[in-house]
Formats: C-alpha cells, sequence, structure tokens
C-alpha cells in the first residue's frame, strides 16, 4: 500500500515510518507543511534504515502533495493540528482511502497529564467529522510510546486499540498495525469509544514518569 504520514518529520511519524520501513515492503511518503523539510527527514529515515540494511526509497512532500494518490493517509499530527491539516488535503481525498488518526488530547498541570478530548468528543471523532462524507476514519497508535516505536532495536510486544465504524477500514488499519513486528491490533468498537482509547495516552505518560524503567511504556490485554 501507500502509506502518506502527514506530520511525519515529528515522533510519531517518525516511529511508524521506521517501523513500517523496517518491517513491511509499503511505499511511504513524509507530509510536513513544507515539502522540503519533509524531503530531509525521509532522507534522515532511509539513512538509518540502509545502516540496518534495508534498502527503501522515502519521498517527502508537502501534505496535500503526500496525500494525493496514497491508499491510507496518517494524521501524525498534534490534535490541535488535525482539522486544519484535514482541510488542506480534503481535495485530495476519495472514498477508497483509510484516514488514520493517533492523535490524543490532553492538557497538563503540576500534578501530571490529563485528558482533554475536544468538544466532538474525541480527536479521531474530530478527524472524521472534518474529511469528506465518503472517507472512513479509524482511530489508531494513540497509547504507542514513540521513542519505543523509532527505536529499531527495542522489542515491541504490544497492542494498539482501533476504533472505527467502517469495518473494512478497520480491516485495513488492522494489517497496516501488524505489518510492524511485535505489535497486536485489537478491536475497540466504534468511534464513540474513541475518547475512552484515547484518555489512556495521559494515564500511560503518568506512569512513565513516576516509575523508573517504564520510560517507553506501552500495554498488552490479556
Amino acid at each position: 500500500m501507500r502509506i502518506a504520514i502527514l506530520g511525519g518529520t515529528g515522533d510519531i511519524g517518525e516511529g511508524l515510518a521506521l517501523r513500517w520501513g523496517y518491517h513491511a515492503n509499503h511505499e511511504l511518503v513524509i507530509g510536513s507543511r513544507e515539502a522540503t523539510r519533509a524531503q530531509t527527514k525521509a532522507d534522515a529515515y532511509e539513512t538509518e534504515l540502509d545502516s540496518r540494511g534495508i534498502d527503501v526509497t522515502i519521498e517527502g512532500r508537502d501534505n496535500a502533495d503526500a496525500a494525493a494518490g496514497a491508499d491510507a493517509v496518517v494524521l501524525a499530527v498534534p490534535p490541535y493540528h488535525v482539522t486544519d491539516t484535514v482541510e488542506a488535503v480534503a481535495s485530495t481525498l476519495s472514498d477508497a482511502d483509510v484516514v488514520i488518526s493517533p492523535a490524543a488530547g490532553m492538557k497538563r498541570d503540576e500534578s501530571g497529564f490529563h485528558a482533554h478530548p475536544p468538544s466532538a468528543g474525541s480527536v479521531t471523532e474530530l478527524a472524521a467529522g472534518a474529511v469528506p462524507d465518503e472517507v472512513s476514519v479509524v482511530g489508531a497508535f494513540h497509547n504507542l510510546s514513540a521513542g519505543r516505536l523509532a527505536d529499531l532495536d527495542a522489542e515491541l510486544g504490544i497492542d494498539t486499540l482501533l476504533v472505527g465504524d467502517d469495518e473494512g477500514a478497520k480491516e485495513i488499519a488492522t494489517l497496516l498495525a501488524e505489518d510492524i513486528d511485535g505489535l497486536r491490533a485489537l478491536d475497540a468498537g466504534g468511534l464513540a469509544n474513541a475518547a475512552e482509547v484515547e484518555a489512556l495516552t495521559p494515564l500511560l505518560i503518568n506512569v512513565a514518569q513516576h516509575n523508573d524503567g517504564l520510560h517507553d511504556l506501552g500495554v498488552r490485554f490479556r
């Protein structure tokens, strides 16, 4: 598949790009608001993968060009940029595309991180409300440590929870998630359940910060 990682110059975008480049055989396109920045990061990812014996070409384009022609579009941007990112690429999306949203709304105070969903109920639902009507949105990868993903020497052995109302789109997202060795995708229901899934992210950050040896914490359901 051709995967566009919009905001792919950031932490979660880097982790997903490196893992898909290392474990799978997809066409990867890094998107950014500036094409030159996207290409610089794409070149860096290629260099890292080449050092591990993986010969892969990763493109870098502006977000709209990256999304054009992609089969799956990952919104690897902060939650407050989800709507404007979708609006910038909306004309390139079709009913055959799957949009994947990994962002979680959070706020921080002196006690730690807390869930801070938008008025739509969750960031995933916010994305679903911004895409064209015929485009399906799946929430995934919310609870993954970006550092752990980007460290190709680290074994994962963790789960990612998927939410979405289109079963076909969730199947595609499941296949993409499980192309990453050590990552298991679990169905958490429809988009209405996204808030509960996204709320795990600040919880995991708080636990990681208060316990030694859990810096790159993940979740495994048994």
